[in-house]
């Protein structure tokens, strides 16, 4: 009985080992994300107030959820945000499969190009916005001094006063940021992309466009898809630099849901009314990761990946 004993604690050791293990991570993960989210849902159910404390257990139901949904301000920042979203991604991904395409055809020094090419996104977005910030001023900018010097034009452009001009400034600067990311994971799919069906378009005739159209963009779209779904999260999220280039001006026009959400929060102290906003834009965010990841499903199963 004894080694039948000694042999189930042994066997009972090893395989709690790994769970004892990941216990501390674990906590931490308890600790660090699962609360907050907990307390941040309870607040979104209360009038809490930032100035005043006692405001916290004051609950007020569904009501800053229900004032969200007649508050123009919001969905104006919600559906600038979703158009916001959808034009980085697209120009992202034009752009990163343009540098895919031209660094998968370099045979000399492609290491040393492909390291380059990961600089912009080595930078935090807070010195991402400082430095677009420093480019686009009207007064002292890199940009306009050097328009005026070429005699392009006479006058200073007024790139983050101007509405439009200043989401097209904000634009640039998340495009100039992260279109790295779609340029290594399209790269890697190159990498990996088979050799045969490329050969066999060649001896059936086709072009270089028809080979791309149907060979070598569809092998590449779910990598692409891959890529969209880690940006639409990235960019539903972006703060940092339009709170550093703009602050969500000129009179609110640069305004995306957490600019909002963080002077509804900090600026006016309401911070149950920007909980309930916050936990909106989370359904924003899951409803496009859904529809990458429902693309990328399709996708492979087109290229025979997944039935």
């Amino acid at each position: 009985m004894s080694v039948l004993t000694n042999i189930k604690r042994k066997m009972f050791s090893e395989q709690a080992t790994p769970y004892v293990l990941l216990l501390p991570a674990v906590i931490m993960i308890l600790i660090v994300v699962l609360f907050p989210l907990i307390f941040s849902l309870y607040t979104s159910f209360t009038g809490y107030k930032l100035t005043r404390p006692d405001t916290l257990f004051k609950i007020v139901g569904f009501r800053n959820y229900v004032r969200i949904f007649s508050d123009w301000d919001f969905w104006v920042a919600f559906f600038r945000t979703v158009g916001f979203l959808a034009v980085v991604i697209n120009l992202e991904f034009l752009l990163g499969l343009g540098i895919a395409l031209l660094i998968n055809k370099v045979t000399w020094g492609q290491r040393t190009m492909r390291t380059i090419m990961m600089f912009p996104m080595m930078f935090s977005p807070i010195l991402v916005g400082f430095q677009f910030k420093f480019i686009f001023n009207d007064n002292v900018g890199i940009l306009n001094n050097a328009l005026q010097a070429l005699g392009i034009t006479d006058a200073a452009i007024p790139w983050l006063v101007d509405g439009w001009l200043a989401m097209g400034a904000i634009a640039f600067a998340e495009i100039w940021m992260s279109t790295s990311i779609f340029a290594i994971l399209l790269l890697a799919g190159l990498f990996a992309m088979p050799k045969d069906p490329l050969e066999a378009a060649q001896v059936d005739g086709c072009n270089a466009w028809q080979t791309f159209r149907h060979i070598t963009l569809p092998f590449l779209m779910p990598f692409a898809y891959i890529a969209m779904t880690i940006r639409s999260l990235d960019v539903a999220r972006a703060y940092d630099v339009v709170d550093t280039m703009t602050g969500g001006g000129p009179a609110g026009r640069t305004e995306l849901l957490w600019t909002l959400i963080a002077r509804t929060g900090y600026d006016s102290a309401n911070m149950g009314m920007a909980n309930a906003m916050a936990y909106v834009s989370i359904i924003l965010s899951i409803a496009f990761t859904y529809y990458f990841f429902s693309k990328l499903v399709a996708a492979r199963r087109y290229m025979g990946g997944a039935q």
